[in-house]
Formats: C-alpha cells, sequence, structure tokens
C-alpha cells in the first residue's frame, strides 16, 4: 500500500493547467452575439462580502443582459443544503443561497438552478426536503426569471427551450443515485418516477430538440479527471482531514493514503469507481450516444474541464464557482483543458452560426482572464 501511495502523489504533481490553444478564436463584440450560456457549478458557501467568482459572473451579465442564460449547476448550499425554518443554520445558509440569487437577478438574464448532492443534505433523509426549500426559496428571491429545475424534488429530464438555437435539458443526477442505491419510497412520487422512464424521457428531450443544440445540465460529469473521477493529489494523501474541514493541515503521511485509495475503490455513490455512479452514467449516455448533444455540463469537481471524449461525447465541468475552494484535477484521455482554478464556463451563440466555448479563471479580488476558447461544433454519433 505504501509503494502504491508514494507512486500516486508522484504522479500528482504532473496535473498542469492545459495551455490555451496558439490559434484561440477571439472574443467576440457584444453585437456579434445572439445568446451567452453561462455555467457556473459548486458557489454554495460564497465568501461573505462579496465572492469573487460571483463578482466576475455579474460583471459580465451586466454586459450581456438579456442575451445570457445562467445555470447554477448544483451544490448551492454547502454543506448540507438548506435547513427548515428555525433552524440554527438558516440564516447563513439563505445567505450562501441568496448571494447567489442576487448576483443574477435583476440583469435580464434567465437564470437555472439545478440540484446537487449538497443540496440533497449528502443523501440524507431530510435530502428531498431540503431541496423543495431550495426551489421555494430561490424562485422567492430571484422573481420570474429565476427557476429551479427539476422541480419538486424530482428527477426530470425537464426541457428548457431558451432560444430558438438552445434547448437545456435539466437532469438531477442525485436523484438517480440515491433511487438507484437506496431506492427509498419517494422514488416513486413523481410523474417521471422509475429509473427507465427517467433515461426514455432523456431520449426524448434530446432527440426531440427540433434542429436546436442541446445541452444537458446536471450536477455529475459523466467523465473526470477529479477526485470524483479517481484521481488524487498529494494534499490528499498527506493532509486528508483537509476533505473533512477546510484548514484542518495535520500530516498523516501512509496512513493518510488509506483515503484516497478507499475512494478510488468505490465506496461512495458520488465516485465514478462506485458501481451505482457506472451504472447510471451509462445508461444516460446509452440515451444520448445516437444523438449526441452539443455538451453535457456538470459541477461536482472544484475545478475547470474540457473533455471531449470519444466514449462520453463533450464534457464540460464547471464546478469551481467559489475562491479558494480548488480540488485537484489531472488529464484523462480527451482532456482539452483542465485548471484547480475558480471561475466559470461559458458558451457563446453567435450570430452567424458560430459556437465558441470559453473557460474564464477569476482571481482574489475578482478580476477575470480567459484561460482557453475554442469554437465547438456539434458532437458525431459514434461509428
Amino acid at each position: 500500500m505504501a509503494i502504491a501511495a508514494l507512486a500516486c502523489i508522484g504522479t500528482a504533481y504532473s496535473a498542469q493547467p492545459a495551455p490555451a490553444p496558439a490559434t484561440a478564436p477571439k472574443r467576440p463584440e457584444p453585437d456579434a452575439v445572439a445568446l451567452t450560456l453561462f455555467l457556473i457549478g459548486d458557489a454554495g458557501k460564497p465568501a461573505p462580502g462579496g465572492e469573487p467568482v460571483l463578482i466576475s459572473l455579474r460583471r459580465e451579465l451586466e454586459v450581456a443582459g438579456a442575451r445570457a442564460v445562467v445555470v447554477f449547476l448544483g451544490d448551492n448550499v454547502y454543506p448540507a443544503g438548506l435547513p427548515a425554518p428555525g433552524q440554527p443554520k438558516r440564516a447563513e445558509m439563505e445567505r450562501r443561497l441568496d448571494a447567489q440569487v442576487d448576483a443574477v437577478r435583476d440583469t435580464g438574464a434567465r437564470v437555472v438552478f439545478i440540484p446537487g448532492n449538497h443540496d440533497w443534505q449528502k443523501g440524507g433523509s431530510e435530502g428531498r426536503d431540503a431541496v423543495r426549500r431550495q426551489e421555494e426559496r430561490v424562485e422567492q428571491k430571484g422573481g420570474a426569471a429565476v427557476t429551479y429545475a427539476p422541480t419538486g424534488g424530482c428527477p426530470g429530464p425537464e426541457p428548457l427551450d431558451v432560444s430558438d438555437r438552445l434547448r437545456l435539458v435539466a437532469l438531477d443526477t442525485t436523484w438517480l443515485l440515491l433511487a438507484g442505491a437506496r431506492a427509498p419510497a419517494w422514488a416513486r412520487d413523481c410523474a417521471i418516477g422509475a429509473q427507465a422512464a427517467v433515461i426514455d424521457a432523456l431520449r426524448a428531450a434530446n432527440a426531440g430538440a427540433q434542429g436546436k443544440d442541446v445541452v444537458v445540465v446536471a450536477h455529475h460529469p459523466l467523465v473526470s479527471g477529479g477526485s470524483h473521477g479517481g484521481h488524487f493529489g498529494w494534499r490528499q494523501h498527506l493532509f486528508p482531514l483537509t476533505e473533512a474541514k477546510e484548514g484542518l493541515w495535520l500530516p498523516l503521511p501512509i496512513i493518510g493514503s488509506i483515503y484516497p485509495l478507499a475512494r478510488q475503490s468505490g465506496v461512495s455513490i458520488e465516485d465514478q469507481t462506485s458501481l451505482e455512479y457506472q451504472k447510471m452514467r451509462d445508461a444516460l449516455w446509452g440515451a444520448l450516444a445516437a444523438h449526441p448533444p452539443l455538451a453535457w455540463a456538470a459541477g461536482h469537481e472544484h475545478a475547470l474541464q474540457v473533455i471531449e471524449s470519444e466514449r462520453y461525447g463533450r464534457v464540460l465541468v464547471s464546478g469551481a464557482g467559489i475562491y479558494d475552494h480548488e480540488g485537484h484535477v489531472a488529464a484523462v484521455a480527451g482532456s482539452l483543458y483542465q485548471a484547480s482554478r475558480a471561475g466559470y464556463q461559458r458558451i457563446d451563440f453567435l450570430r452567424d452560426g458560430t459556437r465558441r466555448l470559453g473557460v474564464v479563471e477569476v482571481a482574489k479580488d475578482g478580476s477575470s482572464r480567459e484561460a482557453f476558447a475554442k469554437v465547438i461544433d456539434p458532437v458525431a454519433p459514434p461509428r
């Protein structure tokens, strides 16, 4: 075990942000853009007094205005969703959620929040109630332009035609994982409540887009170079307690490697190494492979990744929505860009028909830079 652990630690240092391509397409002028889709995830613990990533996003929305659509990709309230009214931590958790709504409200943008595993109380007994409370709070605070999807603590998929060029398909992958692992009573309490029916509905929502580009928005990525994908860095091996509590820098060499090695064995349904996750992922992609979406967009990993996978199509991981909360990330097959940096991603749909992907990294003072850009085309189905 010690040799394996040291080998893992040794390879961790090789994961560097991929450089932006030398021929990156120029950032378009605002008038050339018909619609911009912003993707931001895991923003559930914004800094009091002004979260740098939200400040940067707000600045962009003040330019894009009604041409913008924003999707918060889950884990909107850390660590365990929105408590019931009257609970001791309710006020602070409201602040964390409200900060995200305030960042996008009154900009003219259309906004969608989807739930993640932390919003589901990390799979706790009151998880579904916590998601429903969050939905109520978001829509009450945000007004008509802010939507929570899928609704009612149900899995979806919920098609959202946000323009004549773009269909979002909102999917609650935490619902699918919990229903598959535990078969709780609430899994039958939805119009589409059986896993097989969810898969069939996803296939129909994707295939029925009538020429629009489709972006599936969910919390869990299909593939990733982060810890949920089985990739760990030196910090997880040497300081594993920081995974449970920020700032707990107690060195546990060798012994500490038990944690990442256990994660790699699939002990958590939240990791791609688990059988539940693999079954869900393969079923979901099985519904999409014949007509691949423009992208599968997710959070879950606290990093920025652009992956064009031969097996799973284009996967955008944008789970770095708060500053100083980044996790280890490595290149995987098909990686075009990966960085342990705070920020978000954007897809510009230009009036000339071009689609341009950009990755925006954000600094502590709220300033930002576009670290990666690429013109993207629809994904071809497998041969």
